[in-house]
């Protein structure tokens, strides 16, 4: 049975809900919290609200499956969904700032709004240290709201000490994804390039996969009383799905219309980011030309030539296509996942949709 109400627009209304509350308690400490807090709630408007929507969708393949049906979504499973959006926004946070991102959907990036601030009010100081130092702590603000929104809606549900367990495991290892990204970067030129691209995956899975897909289908799904056949059915679609969602992210760094990410082209270039897409290109370059990829890549003043000679290269080295055929294979596996599956039949649906969107997408 569908739930009765657009999935986007509820976990939207419920964290500004929440960020309203936390605006409110922030007016006894002044203008600068309360300026804090307002950048804080700035962060989590906007956005595809993915997460959210594979945890919502996760719980009604579930509850949808059950004798009691479902047509209106438990406010628990709304809660951690939105929960799930804000700790998205606090990983944004500190990735922007790890990569020194200066833009964000399109918008300043929260270290360089903060750096804007502090120069608007004409402060004293390093502006740009005041920024990314301001960002720190607003990420760390957004992780305490996630966790915060999470337990106030499991407060009163009968299921939620699963949901607590894989919650608390995604935040442990999207943290050591990212470091695991980290240390790829710094760690590429002196590792086997037959490893590339199994470590550029193992990057993919933990800072990215099971956090935007997996984990969240899961914290929904135990939130409606999950069988041990129905989590396993929705992990096999979830990780899969999870993957060619990065995957395409990392199509999109390096190809992707800035008009449409909200980003520059090449980003991802000029970060230095070790994608698979990299490994891949690596593997059947010449030796020469894979010594000018790694001298370049990395490189933040990389122009615009610079750039479409290096999306030349990749595609040129069947790098792009190889790509593409991983995508549509995880996106094959994950379908598979889901036949005969134990859940709601329309739920089923919209998670095939959902699919689709993730790994389709423009921006």
């Amino acid at each position: 049975m569908m739930p009765s109400v657009d999935l986007i627009e509820l976990v939207s209304q419920r964290m500004e809900r929440f960020a309203e509350d936390r605006i409110e308690e922030a007016r006894e400490l002044g203008p600068d919290a309360i300026a804090f807090v307002r950048t804080a709630a700035e962060t989590i408007t906007g956005g595809k609200r993915l997460r959210g929507r594979f945890c919502l969708t996760g719980w009604w393949a579930v509850a949808g499956a059950s004798p009691r049906g479902a047509v209106e979504v438990d406010p628990a499973a709304v809660a951690a969904a939105a929960a799930l959006e804000i700790f998205h926004a606090a990983a944004l946070v500190h990735d922007d700032l790890i990569d020194n991102s200066d833009t964000r959907r399109g918008r300043p990036a929260a270290h360089r709004a903060l750096e804007r601030g502090h120069r608007a009010q004409g402060w004293s100081g390093d502006g740009a240290a005041y920024g990314r130092s301001a960002a720190i702590l607003l990420g760390d603000l957004l992780v305490a709201w996630s966790d915060d929104l999470f337990e106030e809606g499991l407060r009163d549900s009968g299921t939620a000490a699963a949901a607590r367990l894989e919650y608390a495991r995604m935040r442990r290892e999207v943290t050591v994804g990212q470091l695991l990204d980290l240390a790829e970067e710094a760690a590429a030129l002196s590792v086997d390039d037959a490893e590339h691209a199994d470590r550029s995956l193992r990057v993919a899975t933990y800072k990215s996969a099971r956090y935007s897909v997996l984990q969240p289908l899961l914290i929904g799904a135990e939130l409606a009383g999950a069988t041990p056949d129905q989590r396993e059915a929705l992990g096999r679609f979830g990780l899969p799905i999870g993957l060619a969602f990065q995957l395409r992210d990392d199509v999109l760094g390096v190809f992707g219309d800035s008009s449409v990410t909200g980003k520059p082209s090449g980003d991802d270039l000029r970060e230095g980011k070790r994608t698979l897409l990299i490994a891949f290109a690596r593997e059947n370059l010449p030796t020469g030309a894979r010594r000018t990829l790694d001298e370049l890549l990395g490189d933040p003043d990389l122009t615009g030539d610079q750039i479409s000679s290096l999306q030349r290269t990749i595609v040129d080295s069947g790098a792009l296509a190889r790509v593409e055929d991983v995508i549509s294979d995880y996106a094959s596996e994950a379908d598979r996942a889901l036949r005969g599956a134990a859940l709601d039949n329309a739920a089923v649906g919209a998670l095939r949709d959902l699919a689709r969107a993730a790994v389709a997408r423009t921006s």
